[in-house]
Parts: C-alpha cells; sequence; structure tokens
C-alpha cells in the first residue's frame, strides 16, 4: 500500500466562469484559489488552455501564469499546458523563459498535443499549417533547445528565455506522450480527469521504457483527479451535480458556463447518460473526509503516482477552499481525516 503521506498535492485550474459570473470573477477566484492552495502546502498550481469556449477564462494561459505567480510566493506555477500544436515554440519559449527570470525557481511548462480547442478556432490560432505526428515531439525538442544552455555557433536563441532550464512536462491521455515522455528522461501528467481510459496503460509504459536524462533521473507521475470534498458525502454528490452538469455538456456539444448545483441531478437521467458521465469520471473522488481518504487511496495504490492534481470546480467559491482543505487534510493526516 502505497503512503498517501509520501504523495503531493496540486492543483489545475480551468479558470472557470460560472453562470451570473464574470471573466474578471472567474480570475480574482482563481488567484484566491492559488494563494489557499499555497497556505495549504500544494506543490504546484497549473493553468489550462483553451480557446473559444464560454465558460473556460484560461485561454492567454502564460499570462495566467504569470498572474498567478505573481500572487504568490513559493508554490510553482504553470501550464497544464500549453497545446504546442497552437503555437511556434519560440514564441512559448520567450514567453516561459520570461516568466523563468521574473519568478525563479518556480515555472513549469507542461505541453500538450492536442490543439484545445475546434478545428474552425485552431485554423485561427495557426492559420494554414498543416500538423503531423511528426511536429510534436520535434518541437518539444525545439523547446528543450532553446530552453537550455545557448551553445557556440547557434544562430536561433530564445531572449529571454536561453539558459533558464524551465523544466518541462509531457501531458496526455493516450499512450503517444507516454512514450516520448519515457525517451526523453521527461516527468509525465496524465489527464485522467477527463479521459481515465489508458491510464494504467499509459503509466506501465512510461515507467517501462523511461531513459534517465539531464532533468529526470527516474520516472515522475502525475495523475488528474476531478475532486469534490465536503463534511460529508451527500453534500459533495450535491455540489458535484455542477460537475456533472459540465461534464454532460461537454459530451453533448453544449458548453457552457460553470451552472450552480442541483438536488437530485443525476437522478433525472437516463442509464446511458449516468454511464457517459460515469467513464468521464472514473478516476473522481468526491466525499465526506472518509469517502476522499479512500478515494485518494484506492487510486494511490492503483497508479503508484508521485502526486495527485485535483481538478475541483465548484460553484460556490468559499465551498471549493474547503473543498482544498479536505483534501490536504487527508493527504497530510490520513488516519485522522
Amino acid at each position: 500500500m502505497k503512503s498517501l503521506k509520501d504523495i503531493r498535492l496540486s492543483m489545475l485550474d480551468l479558470v472557470a466562469v460560472r453562470e451570473g459570473g464574470t471573466v474578471a470573477d472567474a480570475l480574482a477566484i482563481a488567484l484566491r484559489t492559488a494563494q489557499h492552495a499555497e497556505r495549504l502546502g500544494f506543490e504546484r498550481y497549473w493553468l489550462a488552455e483553451h480557446h473559444n469556449m464560454s465558460g473556460i477564462a484560461s485561454s492567454a494561459t502564460a499570462v495566467l501564469v504569470g498572474h498567478i505567480a505573481g500572487g504568490t510566493a513559493t508554490m510553482r506555477v504553470g501550464s497544464g499546458g500549453v497545446m504546442l500544436p497552437n503555437h511556434a515554440p519560440l514564441v512559448v519559449a520567450e514567453a516561459f523563459g520570461t516568466l523563468a527570470e521574473m519568478y525563479p525557481g518556480r515555472i513549469d511548462l507542461g505541453l500538450g498535443r492536442a490543439p484545445g480547442t475546434d478545428p474552425m478556432t485552431m485554423r485561427a490560432l495557426r492559420r494554414d499549417r498543416h500538423e503531423s505526428e511528426d511536429d510534436f515531439p520535434r518541437d518539444v525538442a525545439e523547446l528543450q533547445r532553446l530552453l537550455g544552455d545557448a551553445q557556440p555557433g547557434q544562430k536561433l536563441i530564445a531572449m529571454p528565455g536561453a539558459g533558464t532550464h524551465v523544466p518541462i512536462w509531457l501531458l496526455g491521455s493516450s499512450l503517444f506522450s507516454a512514450q516520448l515522455a519515457a525517451e526523453r528522461g521527461l516527468p509525465y501528467a496524465f489527464a485522467s480527469h477527463f479521459a481515465p481510459r489508458y491510464l494504467m496503460q499509459a503509466l506501465e509504459m512510461y515507467r517501462h521504457n523511461f531513459k534517465p536524462s539531464a532533468q529526470l533521473a527516474k520516472p515522475y507521475v502525475i495523475v488528474g483527479v476531478p475532486f469534490i470534498g465536503a463534511p460529508t458525502d451527500d453534500e459533495a454528490q450535491y455540489l458535484a451535480s455542477s460537475t456533472y452538469q459540465r461534464v454532460l455538456g461537454i459530451l453533448t456539444g453544449r458548453r457552457g458556463q460553470l451552472p450552480a448545483p442541483v438536488e437530485g441531478f443525476m437522478d433525472n437521467l437516463d442509464g446511458q447518460a449516468k454511464a457517459a458521465i460515469a467513464d468521464f469520471l472514473a478516476c473522481a473522488v468526491i466525499g465526506g473526509p472518509e469517502t476522499v481518504r479512500a478515494g485518494f487511496q484506492q487510486l494511490a495504490d492503483a497508479t503508484q503516482a508521485d502526486e495527485f492534481m485535483i481538478v475541483s470546480d465548484l460553484f460556490d467559491p468559499a465551498l471549493r477552499l474547503r473543498s482544498l482543505d479536505i483534501a490536504a487534510a487527508s493527504l497530510r493526516d490520513p488516519v485522522a481525516s
């Protein structure tokens, strides 16, 4: 059994815009949440890149990383992730190199292979560029060069960026990035907060094929966890109905702002909808303190994760902070919690 005390705790924020709220509200909530997470001893706080979605305000990811890093003092802050097909590697290196100079030793660069949006928006982001399977590994390698020490005769230098050695993480929900992270000796984060199907296969592939590198001597795994904590299981399920509604909207193509919780929401769905939401949230930990501890322990034993990165989208910002308290307590003092 893996001890929960050995697992680091972090958070991924989609910067949800709540129904009746504004983007400015969402940004302010994100900063307060990050400051609370830092006080609780969270390892890192990541922001996710999405575009053309009315309920998510994290499209300018590097800007938000700077905003959160500037409002905190010690916690690592980064992207979870930058969707590399949307950007030229040089631009990413310069942005995160600048952040690294502003906040030394605190910036992470998580990279994803998906565009994080719809085809129309993807074309707007990168115009007429056509992606191939070889592009992502090549772009990752270019970023590693640009963020590393400049070499004699090197003509393309990221300024800022060169010599900052911003840690690169590979993110994924399939086996492709797991294999690439293993080959490059990079830390790996699996997106089990929304696509858990290949979690165990990806972790096995990553660990089995891992090759030590200058950045990392042995495999390091983050597992994404949808999380809602409350004083009781019943209240947690009620609060989680905001997430259930959001997931159903994603699955049916009706995305929107984060809705208020609804009593008995799941009870009014048909079996197919319930099953689809359950598949999406297969790695979720939702409940009161004892249920949370048991859920985290089960996930720790199954994955042997080094770190849990929770996604905790509650409609009420104050109850979201309370949810983080419960998560931190369950890992810090698992017996008492």
